[in-house]
């Protein structure tokens, strides 16, 4: 309106009062939107020039903040333009939940049937490999199901599709090597399926550190909370250390569980040329209830190996002679 007065100048001073009056009347909200632009800065950013994107037709007016349309039909999120990416960690979990759920929908099944079916029978595994299976160490049995829920839980977070994958390659270096497993088909060289072991391995050791690092201690917290409780309870073992038993996990993971990893995967590629499907289904279960055990026990054997559960053994054995030696007193009585 103000280049309309500068541009169409009155004549005399009785056109320019009824050219006044016959601009500004009508039109209601002028005032209060120059009125709105004195007393709140705020508003002052949604009175620019006109929006190229809309043809200059509303008045030098942009399209108010938030996606709102302020009387005017501005555009909303949705209708061809799409809503900004979370930024929180919770927003970002969920829309890559939701993500995956997309590309498969039976994940969420998926993730429960691993954290039930997969972390007992690494437990399983973990206890059978301990002295009395594991009664007598069911702290350290405890940290193991922290750590290998969290990991598990991670592992197949990462590792799974979904709806906005635009790729499938590796990063990096390794570009050329396959995406899923070392064993997948294609013209690989030799050099880049051992790539592909060694970004796995490589995210494996990653994941496993922070989960030991959260699970250990989780575990050695809420054990300090139930001895504050109960002043008279005392575990026999020493808690693990923190860092040592998150390292112990880094090297378990990047390792045993890498190996193992890409050891199934070929396994079940040849399985499923050479059975129907439902016997390939039932030997896929079996085959990955074998492997949760076998990562238990050999989680015990590194855990022995690093020192990381070295100490509560030694002092097990100590309980155990002084028993032995107790027994024998009282029979020589």
């Amino acid at each position: 309106m103000a280049a309309q007065l500068r541009h169409v100048p009155p004549p005399n001073p009785a056109v320019k009062c009824r050219l006044l009056a016959g601009t500004l009347a009508p039109t209601s909200l002028s005032f209060p939107l120059l009125r709105s632009r004195s007393s709140n800065p705020s508003l002052s950013q949604t009175i620019t020039s006109p929006d190229p994107l809309s043809g200059g037709g509303n008045g030098g007016i942009t399209k108010p903040p938030f996606g709102s349309d302020g009387g005017g039909g501005g555009e909303r999120w949705g209708s061809g333009e799409d809503p900004p990416p979370p930024s929180d960690p919770l927003g970002i979990f969920l829309e890559g939940w939701r993500s995956r759920v997309s590309a498969d929908p039976e994940f969420p099944f998926k993730v429960l049937m691993e954290e039930l079916v997969g972390v007992t029978s690494n437990v399983l595994g973990d206890m059978a490999s301990r002295p009395n299976f594991g009664l007598g160490e069911l702290d350290f049995v405890f940290s193991t199901l922290v750590v290998g829920s969290i990991v598990n839980f991670v592992l197949m977070y990462l590792l799974a599709p979904t709806s906005t994958s635009a790729t499938s390659s590796l990063p990096g270096i390794f570009s050329s090597s396959p995406a899923a497993h070392m064993f997948e088909t294609g013209s690989y060289s030799l050099l880049n399926r051992f790539g592909t072991f060694a970004y796995k391995g490589a995210t494996f050791a990653a994941v496993g550190f922070a989960a030991g690092l959260a699970g250990t201690a989780i575990s050695n917290g809420l054990i300090a909370l139930r001895k504050k409780m109960d002043p008279g309870f005392e575990t026999v073992n020493k808690s693990p250390p923190t860092v040592l038993n998150a390292l112990t996990w880094a090297l378990h993971m990047g390792i045993s569980s890498n190996f193992r990893y890409q050891a199934l995967n070929g396994i079940e590629f040849v399985m499923a040329r050479g059975l129907p499907p439902a016997g390939f289904k039932g030997a896929v279960v079996v085959l990955r209830c074998l492997n949760n055990l076998l990562g238990g026990m050999s989680f015990v054997a590194l855990a022995r190996i690093t020192g990381s559960q070295k100490a509560g053994q030694e002092k097990i054995v100590a309980v155990a002679e002084g028993e032995d030696e107790e027994l024998q007193r009282s029979e020589c009585k």
